[in-house]
């Protein structure tokens, strides 16, 4: 089990789109219709093998606009995992009382949506394509759109919320992952390929969602002077776009 794809929520997908674009250095690799089944519109670019995703509502009353409504603006909204056995995941959720909100069946991937109330901190997938290595949600020619002059990977992310240690248990509890710990003693759901996700105090008051993404990269001084220039706040190796915080690694 791997972070394959993070999502975040826009009111609009102009500036944030380009400005993810110019600063991590990657570009748009898919506009999925699909995502109308929900009210949205998003934009899909490639990092790597995996993805960052922006959605923003077309239509109102929408789970995501809601969202946006509930933490005050543009931030983290989803963390898409890979797991090799969608089955045996399914059933490990459902037999800890996690409720399905949405399914997917198709030949090339399977996954389903988790109820996030069920699991806290985020809308949460597990996902099963096949084979391994292709993803339907990049759209069809997602590798021509690989970009990794600036950065290579996501690796991690931090989830706020009022309670980190419970929420971190819970999370083991239903992805059958163990907990570690991270920096200062952080709860941390250790994933392979040495990813992970973080949970951590909501300290600025937005309430329960994802804060920070974790990106491995081949060049941070491209990064944090792209960042500068489109007038972001760099803050050591963090920069601050689109309601998260970008930790370099």
């Amino acid at each position: 089990m791997y972070i394959r794809q993070i999502a975040l929520v826009a009111g609009k997908l102009d500036p944030i789109v380009p400005d993810l674009c110019g600063v991590l250095g990657i570009e748009v690799g898919f506009n999925d219709p699909g995502v109308g089944e929900f009210g949205l519109e998003n934009a899909v670019m490639p990092v790597g093998t995996q993805f960052l995703e922006v959605v923003a509502p077309v239509k109102p009353n929408t789970t995501a606009g809601r969202y946006l409504e509930r933490r005050k603006g543009d931030g983290g909204y989803m963390v898409i995992l890979q797991v090799p056995d969608i089955d045996a995941a399914k059933q490990r959720c459902t037999a800890q009382g996690v409720r399905l909100v949405w399914e997917a069946n198709y030949d090339d991937v399977r996954s389903f949506h988790m109820h996030p109330r069920d699991i806290g901190g985020a809308i949460v997938s597990l996902d099963q394509p096949k084979p391994p290595e292709s993803w339907r949600w990049g759209g069809p020619e997602w590798k021509k759109h690989v970009r990794t002059g600036v950065t290579t990977e996501i690796v991690g992310v931090d989830i706020q919320c009022e309670d980190p240690s419970a929420m971190a248990d819970r999370w083991s509890e239903v992805m059958g992952q163990a907990i570690a710990d991270g920096a200062n003693g952080t709860p941390r759901l250790a994933l392979e390929r040495g990813h992970f996700v973080q949970f951590v105090p909501d300290k600025d008051g937005r309430g329960d969602g994802v804060n920070a993404v974790y990106v491995r990269v081949a060049d941070a001084g491209k990064l944090k002077a792209a960042a500068k220039d489109r007038g972001f706040k760099v803050n050591g190796d963090n920069v601050e776009l689109g309601g998260v915080r970008f930790a370099i690694v």
